[in-house]
């Protein structure tokens, strides 16, 4: 989708349900010339009936959707969905701490890419360097000692003896630094990274990280919002590949 027909959609996204129900006409130039089913998908079901399920929420899938853009390096359409992340009340700094997150779980140079766009929205809407993340905030999230021991000794064992640099760095800056700074909250970091997964198919890594999501306090009614939005985002196949896990996941929780 190109910047001059995702404008049309804009709007509809952060605006009130009404605004974009099925029937309404949007414009959504090149889009209706050259695919009129693709439009009405668009209009009818992503904008008119996904992203008005209030099963998650604009603001959550704001992030959802920026991550698996990212994750999936589609920069060309970053910047319109940044500008509805701020509409639909992500703050600059969880933006730019998303980014940052995502820079380990998707790679630097896709994170480089979200940089790109995220500054020209910046720049448009006056957004300074001090509404943004510390490099190095004095106060960093706590750390479960009792659970961090467990995953990085299990690491170790099954890991140490293939790459120790691996291990090392996955416990020093991630688990001990990333992880525990404070401009996410521990369920939005959980979420934009379950949601990177997912979109990158990295289908083996989601158990752990969805677990961890359900911890932070992402329910299970919000877990699978999240599948079937991403489904549009990062395509069937990949959502399909994802959803035995989530079912493992699931079952394995009940009765918490």
């Amino acid at each position: 989708m190109r910047a001059a027909v995702f404008a049309a959609f804009t709007l509809s996204l952060a605006a009130p349900a009404a605004m974009a129900q099925p029937g309404v006409d949007v414009d959504t130039g090149k889009l209706s010339s050259v695919a009129p089913a693709l439009e009405r998908y668009t209009r009818d079901d992503l904008l008119g009936r996904e992203w008005q399920d209030d099963a998650l929420s604009k603001r959550d899938r704001s992030l959802v959707t920026v991550a698996a853009l990212i994750a999936r390096n589609q920069g060309e359409d970053l910047p319109n969905y940044i500008r509805v992340a701020l509409d639909n009340g992500v703050s600059p700094a969880a933006i730019s701490e998303t980014i940052t997150h995502l820079a380990f779980y998707a790679g630097w140079q896709n994170a480089m890419t979200a940089v790109d766009a995220a500054a020209a929205v910046y720049e448009q809407r006056g957004i300074s360097r001090d509404e943004l993340p510390a490099a190095a905030p004095q106060e960093m999230l706590p750390l479960d000692k009792e659970a961090e021991a467990e995953r990085q000794a299990y690491v170790q064992k099954r890991y140490g003896d293939v790459s120790q640099g691996v291990v090392d760095n996955t416990e020093e800056l991630l688990f001990r630094d990333l992880w525990l700074r404070p401009a996410l909250e521990p369920r939005e970091r959980s979420l934009v990274t379950v949601s990177a997964l997912i979109a990158a198919g990295h289908v083996e890594q989601i158990p752990f990280h969805l677990n961890r999501a359900m911890d932070n306090g992402l329910t299970k009614d919000e877990a699978s919002a999240m599948l079937s939005h991403l489904a549009f985002y990062a395509g069937w196949p990949n959502v399909f590949s994802a959803l035995p896990v989530a079912r493992d996941v699931f079952e394995s929780r009940k009765g918490e």
